[in-house]
């Protein structure tokens, strides 16, 4: 499913304008027909195949996806192929090339997270948050939900969310303020309080917090706050941070009932191999 609108697509195929016209514009090509197949170099998580394919169509070529966003693929797999004039092929395929390298790039890194999470704690929510790479951020949604992860991160998808700054003048006693207030305005709405320490977490889980979100701790940490938490508090602990493949299964056996990355965002991109054929 396409998550990127034609103008966003568009933005993409423009090129520095002495580059595109050296791209497309030689004489030799003419009214030319040529097919370009783009197909992968290692394993890894397609995305971005759908975007690909429409832009391409945008320049006048037909395109087919051969494996949606989401689907593991091996070293050598088709991902899209176009048909066209090959001037228009020439002008964006490295435009198509970087949108899906990068997309299945974060998917990738996703699913790795997913499995290492997973294989460690077959309960843990995986999750990233919406907060991403500003420009890209409708991309790098759908690269890590194709990778496997929830946008939508358990109780906490309806909630209010104070963050540590929002209670930098008021302190412990702005927090309560704070809690009181949102409970007043609607009962039934969750409130989610980010915290960096075992202290300030059981501080806003007595004050009343359905979420406790623990930012930038380590898995010690957080396996110690869960301890602490444990007796008489039932509300959802959330683990948020840069936490890679390598981290991930010892936050996910931390106590924590989810797991919420932003590590995605940053991953290399997918290396895809890209070949021509006229006619």
């Amino acid at each position: 499913m396409l998550l990127l609108d034609d103008t966003a697509l568009t933005c993409l195929l423009k090129r520095d304008p002495a580059t595109a016209a050296h791209a497309g514009s030689s004489p030799a090509l003419g009214h030319r027909l040529a097919t370009v197949a783009m197909r992968a170099r290692a394993p890894g998580t397609a995305c971005g195949t759908e975007e690909g394919a429409r832009m391409f169509a945008l320049l006048g070529c037909a395109a087919d996806v051969a494996v949606e966003s989401g689907a593991t693929v091996g070293p050598g797999d088709l991902l899209l192929a176009a048909r066209g004039p090959a001037a228009a092929l020439l002008s964006g395929w490295q435009s198509v090339q970087g949108l899906i390298e990068w997309a299945s790039g974060v998917a990738g890194s996703t699913a790795g997270i997913v499995r290492a999470a997973r294989a460690a704690n077959p309960g843990i929510v995986v999750a990233c948050p919406q907060k991403a790479i500003p420009g890209a951020r409708p991309l790098a949604l759908k690269a890590v939900t194709a990778g496997g992860v929830a946008m939508q991160r358990g109780r906490a998808r309806d909630a209010v969310l104070v963050l540590a700054e929002h209670r930098a003048f008021g302190g412990h006693e702005g927090l309560v303020a704070r809690i009181r207030q949102l409970r007043a305005a609607d009962p039934g709405q969750g409130i989610v309080v980010e915290v960096g320490s075992c202290e300030d977490a059981l501080c806003a889980a007595g004050y009343g917090a359905d979420t406790v979100q623990l930012a930038r701790m380590t898995p010690a940490e957080v396996a110690a706050t869960a301890r602490a938490l444990a007796a008489g508090w039932n509300g959802e602990l959330v683990v948020t941070g840069s936490i890679g493949e390598d981290m991930a299964a010892a936050y996910a056996t931390s106590g924590a009932h989810v797991l919420s990355t932003s590590a995605p965002y940053h991953s290399a991109p997918e290396e895809i191999d890209v070949a021509f054929e006229a006619g």
